[in-house]
């Protein structure tokens, strides 16, 4: 399908026959009226050559409380949700972890219910995405971060998070504080968070 542009009317015809220029009022089509009415739901916008790796879109999530487990199954921290605005866009993912241990501590990254950014298997080690052995420490905090770039290839919602899980039941895994935490004005509470940011393909 062809715009045939006239210099004195502006829009003469498009060439499938769908519209012509006796289609158009004169003042019809304006930039401000494409800008608040185009509607790109549902459709894939391709973009010209050189425009890639634009950042279309941020999305936070944030933990400012203390959480506490023993289990030995992962649970939830931390999550955000995006929805990219076309299959090719990639979304690059920031965490920052801030976690306590007193003994051994794994994280994961998860795509919805998908595992992602895992190490590679290595005989009954765990496959994870960030890992605390600390051992024994009460008092320190740890802060990790992890950066990675995914390619969820939908435009539907998707969500993103981060979980923690204790090697053994016998350890505990504290996020945002210290295992030890009294009182106390020498202690200190931390936060955790996930970054979401859609980079066009």
């Amino acid at each position: 399908m062809a715009v045939i542009i006239n210099g004195d009317t502006g829009i003469d015809k498009i060439t499938d026959g769908s519209i012509v220029a006796a289609d158009i009022g004169a003042g019809e089509i304006t930039d401000a009226k494409l800008a608040s009415t185009l509607d790109l739901t549902g459709k894939t916008v391709t973009l010209p050559a050189g425009v890639g790796g634009k950042i279309l879109q941020v999305v936070t999530g944030t933990k400012t409380d203390k959480l506490s487990t023993t289990s030995t199954s992962y649970v939830d921290v931390v999550s955000a949700s995006i929805t990219p605005s076309s299959t090719s866009s990639k979304i690059l993912i920031l965490v920052r972890l801030s976690w306590c241990t007193t003994g051994h501590s794994f994280a994961k990254l998860l795509r919805g219910a998908t595992s992602i950014a895992l190490g590679d298997a290595a005989g009954v080690r765990e496959q994870v995405s960030l890992y605390n052995g600390n051992y024994g420490a009460t008092y320190h905090i740890e802060s990790s971060s992890l950066t990675w770039l995914d390619s969820p290839s939908t435009t539907s919602s998707t969500t993103y998070k981060i979980q923690v899980a204790s090697a053994y039941n016998s350890y505990t895994t504290t996020v945002n504080g210290a295992y030890t935490d009294s009182d106390v004005d020498y202690m200190g509470r931390t936060v955790s968070s996930i970054t979401l940011l859609e980079v066009a393909g």
